[in-house]
């Protein structure tokens, strides 16, 4: 019933291999012309408070279209076990994001089922890593986002020196106002663990409706010598 994927992809130790995700997307073009650039993982929120909401419009068939390389992440946010799984089937998603407070358990609880589970964790000045200690076995990359107002999409870093003294195995996505001009500062960046990008809300016209012209700006720089579509 569910995608059959590998447990976690391979870490990169160097920058120039990070995987890229692109977070917030819901319009059939944008969704389209994105995907062209090659973007690794893109993301649809399924959650109702969200200024990017995808479900009301979200358009299954173009979903389907994607290239296989694009894996799609669902976004929830203190949802059930079973809404998750039954979004999962409807929309055919290869991964799941639970960026609220969900349990341990829960996380167990939809891996048991053969979900791949990104865990979300907002840090501030006092992030403490016991916190992420526990989902450690039952979560197979996490993701690092600015803690502010908003759950997500607040459009600030946080500071990554934190993540040098990042004491566990899992991969994991830095999230938090990544914009153009950290491209120079991510092509050298090297932190423990660190997998992939998770870029949202400095690179959208509006609310989940991405700019495609600077993303790929970023994916050039990132990825100088790829075939980076300009179509």
């Amino acid at each position: 019933m569910f995608p059959t994927l590998p447990v976690t992809y391979p870490m990169s130790s160097s920058t120039p291999g990070l995987r890229i995700k692109v977070c917030g997307m819901r319009s059939d073009e944008n969704i389209r012309e994105v995907a062209k650039l090659g973007v690794d993982f893109m993301g649809f929120i399924f959650y109702a408070k969200s200024p990017r909401y995808a479900a009301p419009t979200l358009n299954v068939q173009t979903l389907d279209k994607l290239p296989p390389s694009v894996l799609k992440v669902g976004v929830f946010v203190d949802e059930t076990t079973a809404v998750i799984r039954q979004r999962v089937v409807e929309y055919g998603l290869d991964l799941v994001q639970l960026h609220g407070h969900e349990s341990p358990e829960q996380c167990a609880e939809l891996r048991a089922v053969g979900l791949l589970i990104i865990k979300a964790f907002s840090v501030g000045e006092a992030f403490d890593f016991a916190q992420v200690a526990p989902y450690a076995d039952c979560c197979n990359y996490f993701l690092f986002d600015t803690k502010g107002p908003a759950l997500g999409g607040n459009g600030t870093t946080f500071d990554w020196q934190l993540l040098e003294r990042y004491p566990l195995s899992v991969p994991y996505f830095l999230a938090g106002g990544l914009d153009l001009a950290h491209a120079q500062e991510l092509q050298t960046l090297r932190l423990p663990g660190l997998f992939g990008i998770d870029l949202n809300s400095r690179f959208e016209l509006a609310p989940g409706e991405k700019d495609v012209g600077k993303l790929r700006q970023l994916f050039q720089r990132l990825r100088p010598g790829s075939n980076i579509s300009n179509a």
